[in-house]
């Protein structure tokens, strides 16, 4: 085991298209957001330590007022970190919960990433199972997702995957191809300060498609084409196409009706269209990409815009595959 102190980072994701038809063994697009992070430090300690966050675990107050402000922000969610035998494990935390930006996972890929390094096991652990371990434990708390979050926050970069039945059952992983970041767009980040549980989102839907329900399949294949169609038209920079795409991949999502999607993320997509920008959610709500196919005085109106609704605005940082070697050296060739 590693004596000395480990540090790891793991970033945000934006789900760009096809989502999220990764729980449905379909295909999706996602890259890492270099906006926001999760980090986590873990050290050698020769007891089993459970730290706070500072600001997420919060459990003194200095009023009710700061309790019921905390709760109506955050939720109940917490960036709450146990720690095993012989290590203590801190988290700093950097992506809202409730953003719709993979928050909760970018903590378990943070500190699973130290535990490689702790453990000197990182020659071992296959980088395509990685993104099942981190998803296992989200389980435990009860969290609903697919794979898509994770293999982004795994791998960085531009990520094109691929979660076909017959692989997926074979391997139990999808398929991943990580593209050049060149071939996006600049692009655009829209979210609430105050957004709403994102957790939820998925419910009916799934049990409608486990149930066999046609509407509901013949759907959810159409939103996967669209990251087929997606990766042929980064390829080719045809942005117009991706414009298409995007508004598409987003009305697609009215299968999970209105109530589902709740009003306030439904109102962030439809700023970014009364502009002429494509715009759908990142993930299952909470935040929105957007493409400003118009260029810069187009983003700079929506800017405008967001300002006046009251949600905030960023150009998008993407961060680029931080794979090492080692963990290169790990992935199947087949």
């Amino acid at each position: 085991m590693a004596t000395e102190v480990i540090e790891h980072r793991a970033y945000a994701r934006i789900g760009f298209l096809g989502n999220p038809s990764d729980v449905y063994f379909g295909r999706t697009i996602a890259f890492s957001l270099g906006n926001f992070w999760a980090s986590v430090k873990l050290e050698p300690s020769e007891k089993l330590l459970i730290v706070p966050h500072p600001t997420h675990d919060l459990v003194h107050f200095d009023s009710l007022t700061h309790l019921v402000n905390r709760l109506q922000t955050d939720g109940y969610y917490g960036g709450h970190k146990g720690s095993g035998m012989g290590f203590l494990a801190r988290d700093s935390e950097y992506v809202s919960f409730e953003t719709g930006l993979s928050g909760s996972s970018a903590i378990v890929c943070a500190a699973l990433s130290c535990l490689l390094d702790f453990y000197q096991v990182r020659n071992q652990i296959k980088v395509e199972v990685r993104p099942n371990l981190i998803l296992n434990a989200e389980k435990e708390l009860g969290i609903v997702a697919g794979l898509q979050d994770r293999v982004a926050q795994v791998y960085g970069g531009l990520v094109y995957m691929d979660f076909n039945k017959k692989r997926m059952e074979e391997l139990g992983h999808g398929e991943y191809t990580v593209m050049d970041l060149n071939l996006l767009p600049p692009l655009y980040l829209i979210y609430a300060e105050n957004p709403s549980d994102s957790g939820k989102v998925h419910s009916t839907v799934r049990q409608r498609w486990l149930n066999g329900d046609q509407f509901i399949i013949s759907t959810m294949e159409e939103v996967a084409n669209i990251a087929l169609e997606g990766r042929t038209a980064l390829i080719e920079k045809d942005y117009a196409k991706l414009a298409t795409l995007m508004n598409r991949n987003f009305d697609l999502r009215q299968m999970f009706g209105d109530e589902a999607l709740g009003a306030l993320n439904i109102e962030m997509v439809e700023v970014a269209r009364r502009v002429g920008a494509a715009s759908k959610f990142t993930g299952s709500g909470g935040a929105v990409v957007v493409f400003c196919p118009e260029g810069p005085s187009q983003a700079k109106l929506l800017e405008n815009e967001c300002k006046t609704a009251g949600f905030a605005f960023q150009p998008v940082q993407v961060v680029p595959s931080f794979l090492n070697e080692i963990d290169l050296g790990t992935i199947s060739k087949r």
